[in-house]
């Protein structure tokens, strides 16, 4: 029962949904859980100490910094001053990856795509654009950005805390890939949609044209979020207080405001994305217990794949990303991995190869799903073949640069 369970679940991450049911990834996991729980695969008390509240506290604290700059107007502002750059699409497109990555890796990256896919499509069909181009650019830019430091994405923070990883340790192993990945992003792109930058010269001519308005930024709350941030990374790279410890004390100062309710701040956390790691920490600590998964990892090292080598964990979760996503993919695999050994090359290993390849197809990633899920309520339709063929060799010439650095740490 605990390995039907099991795979019903990761079924539910690879297609986004349990066949047959409208149960979305993270009702699969809290309900995968529950199940566990129901059949006595693992114990109440040991399901809540499965819970990494260390990886929840962290994820969650950071969450709430990045909401404070989407309810302060930041994102909105940043996106309408970029969009409205007089320069070729070209330029245009080497901006928005830019700010992508930037952004990406000092605030968490899904956060980041959700505030800003429907102002890039307002923004780029107000200025006659094709937005595709420019909405898979910011997504792409955005995974792969994202890699270079612990609080650019969840997995990296899960990856991070299990590993005990520090945060300049991270930055070392795996920010000079995510830096090189931006070119690579824009290379790609611009090739394929050299002679498809306006709308007149897709499928899209039916779009309407919105109006541009001068968003409103709240210099104040902006800047207090700012000052909030630079010392949160400041913290991290001291490293000497826990670091969900220090993202939580971040929120609560942020939380505290006279002029902007907790409650708006609050509506900006992704609770869906907490609650189905909450579910995904039970559902493997259950599946654990069987034994199973230690039996398959002693099968594999005997077959010659051992994942406490950098570069067999690296295509491993590269592979495994584009099955049931990055988020589950770190999860299922970090609580296996020896800690004594190379952590830092390890940690590389899991960040670069989750990143790199969930730019590959919509479900590799979370910040996929969010961009071709909110452009298509816009208005703007990202089919699975425009998706990847961009995504594909986008990942697979960061994943084989990656490849030679990970052999190189």
């Amino acid at each position: 029962m605990t390995l039907i369970i099991f795979l019903l679940v990761y079924l539910a991450m690879g297609l986004g949904k349990l066949p047959g049911l409208k149960v979305d990834r993270t009702g699969a996991a809290i309900v995968g859980a529950l199940a566990m729980l129901a059949v006595g695969s693992i114990s109440a008390q040991a399901s809540w100490n499965a819970i990494d509240y260390k990886t929840i506290g962290l994820l969650f604290g950071l969450m709430v910094v990045s909401g404070a700059f989407a309810v302060s107007g930041f994102y909105a502002w940043t996106a309408n001053k970029v969009a409205t750059l007089q320069i070729s699409p070209s330029k245009l497109l080497a901006v928005f990856i830019v700010v992508s990555g930037l952004l990406s890796s000092i605030l968490t990256n899904d956060v980041v795509v959700v505030a800003m896919t429907p102002l890039l499509v307002s923004i780029t069909l107000a200025r006659g654009l094709n937005p595709i181009p420019f909405l898979l650019g910011f997504c792409f830019a955005a995974n792969t950005g994202s890699v270079g430091t612990l609080i650019g994405s969840p997995q990296n923070m899960i990856a991070a805390q299990a590993l005990n990883v520090s945060f300049i340790d991270l930055l070392k192993v795996a920010g000079i890939p995510a830096l090189l990945s931006l070119p690579i992003v824009w290379a790609v792109l611009n090739h394929l949609f050299k002679d498809k930058w306006t709308i007149e010269k897709t499928s899209k001519t039916n779009l309407a044209k919105p109006t541009l308005t001068q968003p409103k930024l709240d210099i104040l709350e902006t800047v207090k979020a700012l000052i909030v941030t630079v010392t949160i990374v400041v913290l991290f790279i001291i490293d000497i207080w826990p670091q969900e410890l220090i993202a939580l004390t971040a929120a609560g100062i942020l939380l505290l405001n006279r002029k902007v309710a907790s409650s708006d701040v609050l509506k900006e956390v992704d609770g869906n994305l907490l609650l189905l790691i909450m579910g995904l920490f039970v559902v493997n600590a259950a599946m654990s217990t069987t034994g199973l998964p230690q039996t398959l990892l002693t099968d594999l090292k005997h077959m010659g794949l051992d994942l406490n080598q950098p570069l067999s964990l690296f295509f491993t979760s590269a592979a495994l990303s584009n099955i049931v996503g990055n988020n589950p993919t770190v999860m299922l695999l970090v609580p296996y991995l020896d800690v004594g050994a190379n952590v830092n090359a390890l940690c590389a290993a899991l960040v670069l190869g989750t990143g790199f390849s969930s730019n590959m197809v919509i479900f590799g990633s979370l910040a996929g799903i969010v961009v071709v899920e909110q452009s298509k309520a816009c208005g703007v339709e990202i089919s699975f073949m425009d998706y990847a063929k961009a995504g594909i060799p986008v990942a697979l010439i960061c994943v084989v640069l990656s490849a030679f650095w990970i052999y190189w740490l």
